[in-house]
């Protein structure tokens, strides 16, 4: 039996904030909605925990930013894109990197199979998009409609049987996964027949349907039965148009609810939510963020009524407005307004109550006699696909975090250290020497991941991936060239740069002393003569001062 919520299933108001310290760029569930991954701008993937809001893991997954994240199915995988045209997968326990990938252009979606986290579909930049099989690194170049158009997009359907690629003159092919074969295809056009570029395509988690988001500011929301029904070159009708007629408000990032019901849409202008109600496609309701920011990235929790956005380097929060019901704890509690005077009942606080009916023999030893089980657990119906009866025994949910302990005492399990044995101090010297030389860096090196470089034909090289050019947020992803503004000379005080002063006078060095102590600060002090040298150079610097 599936019982509904008679409230809202969409978010109402913010709910605070998820600070990554470096500018987060993307972001997206687990297949249960209890881990967020965060890709930041500085290469790193923070993962939280998502019940406690707390970080969970940090991975330094690249150097450049990262651009596209995706869970595998069971959670223990994630795969991740950079701007550096690379793209990874990550054990999420141990934090180490499989596999990476080498690409010609950048790369603007990384997507695992919804059933098979072997495969890996890629949309690179100015190409087709590739599907890549991990388990021996080869690669699969999707076959598009016209081979001078290559600002293709694409995605995996709900279960990953088909494919679904649209490119900018409005065409969408559908191609059976395993052979790549074409099934069906459309063109999206507006009302005087003229194409319009597909930007994405989403599909929802519950139900056939999917919506395409394109550069003509209308979301279109199609049912997939309908699209494979009509075949090639078909004319099938959109079940919903979803847009702002009032400020005509382009589109940067659309996704469905986790029960498909929903749809939110963030504007490419602002930082504004849009959400409509699939089924009636009315508008009921707009988040507005803070005025001025931009925005990034939206993400819709699978299961609750909660979305994550993306501003300004900033996860924020939006989720329901929890109101305080009392008269939930008992069937008989009430609240009051005001204190009511109370009248006792003449048989309420009797040991035995005289006038209490007997209740019906039948009833009574029906219940006795029904065994009611306390042992087995019934599967969770929203972490179940239709197709599935039980829940995945090995995902992963949560990540294990230690505890950070303030001020931990230096032997708090063992023995104190004059009961140890000489044999024991031998070994733990030993073994303080192996500790030594691996805080030196001498551990034996972690396994290096495979490299493949993708080879793919008639694609430029000299691209610039779009989170680079962004304005506003993308302030701090490229580098000033030259001088900051306000150095003068070359002299300039840094903050960084300590000043160099005539003993207690607080008089800078002047002429050949300055040169002589700068010199003498530059050269390298190593070895048995680094006391020496020291002393040398204060006691050269008190002569001078006095």
């Amino acid at each position: 039996m599936n019982i509904k919520s008679f409230g809202q299933n969409y978010p109402e108001e913010a709910d605070g904030t998820l600070d990554c310290i470096s500018m987060a760029l993307t972001c997206t569930f687990n297949r249960w909605g209890t881990l967020l991954a965060v890709g930041c701008n500085d290469g790193r993937i923070v993962i939280w925990d998502f019940l406690t809001r707390g970080i969970a893991k940090i991975i330094s997954a690249h150097i450049h930013p990262v651009c596209s994240l995706c869970w595998s199915r069971d959670g223990h995988k994630l795969v991740s894109a950079s701007t550096d045209n690379i793209v990874s997968q990550w054990d999420v326990l141990s934090g180490d990197c499989d596999q990476r990938f080498r690409f010609p252009s950048p790369i603007l979606k990384v997507q695992y199979h919804p059933r098979d986290q072997n495969k890996v579909l890629v949309c690179p930049m100015k190409s087709a998009p590739v599907m890549l099989t991990l388990s021996d690194s080869k690669h699969v170049v999707l076959p598009v409609d016209d081979d001078s158009d290559l600002n293709v997009v694409a995605s995996f359907d709900r279960r990953g049987e088909y494919i679904y690629t649209g490119n900018a003159k409005g065409k969408i092919l559908v191609l059976k996964t395993d052979s790549q074969d074409l099934v069906a295809s459309f063109r999206v056009t507006t009302g005087t027949s003229n194409t319009t570029a597909i930007k994405s395509i989403e599909f929802a988690r519950k139900g056939s349907c999917f919506l395409i988001n394109t550069a003509d500011r209308i979301i279109r929301v199609y049912d997939g039965r309908e699209i494979l029904t009509c075949g090639r070159d078909g004319e099938p009708e959109p079940m919903q148009k979803l847009q702002d007629l009032v400020n005509r408000t382009p589109w940067k990032k659309c996704c469905f609810s986790g029960d498909g019901e929903y749809i939110v849409a963030g504007s490419a202008r602002q930082h504004a939510l849009y959400i409509w109600e699939k089924s009636i496609g009315n508008l009921v309701k707009i988040l507005h963020g803070t005025r001025g920011e931009l925005l990034l990235d939206v993400a819709w929790h699978p299961v609750r009524p909660i979305i994550a956005s993306i501003s300004s380097g900033v996860v924020s929060i939006w989720a329901q407005n929890q109101v305080e019901n009392w008269s939930a704890f008992a069937p008989d509690f009430k609240e009051l307004d005001e204190n009511v005077e109370y009248e006792e009942r003449e048989s309420e606080f009797d040991i035995e109550d005289e006038d209490k009916s007997e209740p019906e023999q039948t009833g009574a030893d029906a219940a006795e006699d029904e065994e009611v089980d306390v042992t087995s657990v019934d599967p969770i119906a929203a972490f179940c696909s239709s197709d599935e009866e039980l829940e995945d025994s090995k995902a992963l949910l949560y990540l294990p975090i230690a505890p950070e302990v303030e001020d931990p005492e230096e032997n708090p399990y063992g023995p104190p250290p004059d009961a140890v044995p000489n044999s024991l101090m031998d070994e733990g010297a030993s073994s303080e020497k192996k500790r030594q030389s691996s805080a030196d860096g001498s551990q034996p090196p972690k396994k290096k991941p495979k490299t493949t470089n993708i080879e793919l034909q008639g694609v430029p090289n000299d691209e610039v991936h779009p989170l680079l050019g962004v304005k506003g947020d993308g302030k701090s992803k490229k580098k000033q060239a030259g001088r900051p503004k306000g150095s003068k000379g070359k002299e300039k005080d840094s903050p960084f740069k300590p000043k160099l002063y005539k003993g207690d006078r607080g008089l800078p060095l002047e002429g050949p002393t300055k040169g002589r102590v700068q010199a003498e600060l530059s050269q390298p002090l190593a070895g048995k003569d680094t006391l020496g040298a020291l002393s040398g150079l204060l006691c050269g610097l008190a002569l001078y001062s006095s």
